[in-house]
């Protein structure tokens, strides 16, 4: 009964965030909706503006729970402007929880309402979050000969026109990196080692179409590249073996007390146009990544294991930024939800809400 009980408490820990998160989702579609039809008539910019705004206002409920709640620790090396830019972030990619890692620095530059992402096809079947995602800006991408560079010009040239502020996060290797699985590791080395690149140890190799494509098509609109590295330090284990990085419920059950975050800012003069080109410096930049996680996680060195080069720096994330949004979703979901006819409409916008999005983002992605 005792280990039941401590069974159900640790599930709580991330079954009520995910309850709020989830919760609050069709009252945030029917805010934008609301949004929508008032700023139908005027001109498009306005709309970005408020839809950016809107965005920011749920993204900082989703910190709240995953920053505040969990009290993780944020530490960052390098350092993140304090001004707003137009960029593209690119990262490693080992957990659903990275996704959380680009809203944590967008934050703190106040750019939260402006991070865009690229997503596999897959995710745009996502209810109700697959739709929004696309029409805020997000491109949803298949791989390799199904790849539609055509449609992700298209989609980022119409915001780059309107002059959208862009924080398009974008992870190159496509899958998430689990060291546990040797042969997708051992696959992607045998790859890179066949196109005559550097096997990688730590991270997978790098897809390049979607990074390039999204780089040069917006080349003029952009003021930099974000080029990212991420550790969980729960995946540092007591060998030097490393181990997968936490699911989303693991990391709102507080398993992972601290992230290093690597930043470093690469100016656009810096990246090739050339697909070729491109190719090498992508590659180049996930060979540096390998050797910072190489040490991090093997060096025989206690002052540099378990950390990246340079000075580390704890960032705070003030409750007062995240706190208001909870209060501002949770107080328009709850007294829907204490009505017959708000419960209605609350079940409709899931059910109905989720179907047209599903026609929405199949003819217009």
């Amino acid at each position: 009964m005792l280990l039941s009980l401590v069974v159900h408490t640790y599930s709580l820990r991330y079954w009520f965030p995910a309850v709020v998160m989830l919760g609050t989702a069709p009252v945030y579609v029917l805010s934008w909706g609301a949004c929508r039809v008032l700023t139908a008539v005027l001109p498009s910019r306005l709309y970005r503006r408020m839809d950016d705004h809107l965005y920011n206002i749920y993204q900082s409920l989703v910190l709240f729970f995953f920053e505040n709640y969990t009290g993780v620790e944020i530490v960052i090396y390098g350092d993140v402007p304090k001004k707003k830019e137009n960029v593209v972030y690119l990262s490693n990619h080992q957990c659903t929880a990275d996704w959380i890692i680009a809203d944590m620095l967008a934050i703190r530059q106040k750019a939260l309402g402006h991070v865009r992402y690229v997503l596999k096809d897959g995710l745009k079947w996502l209810p109700l979050y697959g739709w929004y995602f696309s029409q805020h800006g997000g491109v949803y991408v298949k791989r390799s000969a199904k790849f539609d560079e055509k449609a992700m010009i298209k989609k980022l040239s119409s915001q780059t026109v309107l002059g959208t502020p862009m924080y398009l996060v974008i992870f190159p290797e496509g899958t998430r990196y689990n060291p546990e699985l040797k042969k997708m590791i051992s696959d992607s080395q045998a790859f890179a080692t066949k196109e005559g690149l550097a096997a990688l140890d730590h991270v997978l190799t790098p897809r390049m179409k979607a990074s390039h494509v999204a780089i040069e098509t917006m080349r003029d609109h952009l003021d930099a590249v974000y080029d990212i590295t991420v550790v969980y330090e729960a995946t540092l284990g007591k060998s030097s073996d490393r181990q997968p990085a936490p699911t989303m419920p693991e990391f709102l059950c507080k398993e992972s007390p601290r992230v290093h975050i690597h930043f470093e800012r690469v100016d656009m003069k810096e990246i090739p146009p050339e697909s070729v080109f491109f190719r090498g410096w992508l590659h180049k930049r996930f060979e540096i990544k390998d050797q910072m996680l190489t040490t991090f996680y093997e060096s025989e060195d206690p002052d540099k294991k378990g950390k990246f080069p340079g000075e580390g720096q704890r960032s705070h994330l003030s409750i007062m930024k995240t706190l208001p949004s909870l209060l501002f979703w949770g107080g328009l979901t709850l007294p829907m939800l204490m009505t017959e006819s708000g419960r209605k409409l609350y079940v409709r916008t899931w059910v109905y809400g989720t179907l047209l999005g599903w026609l929405w983002v199949n003819v217009s992605p």
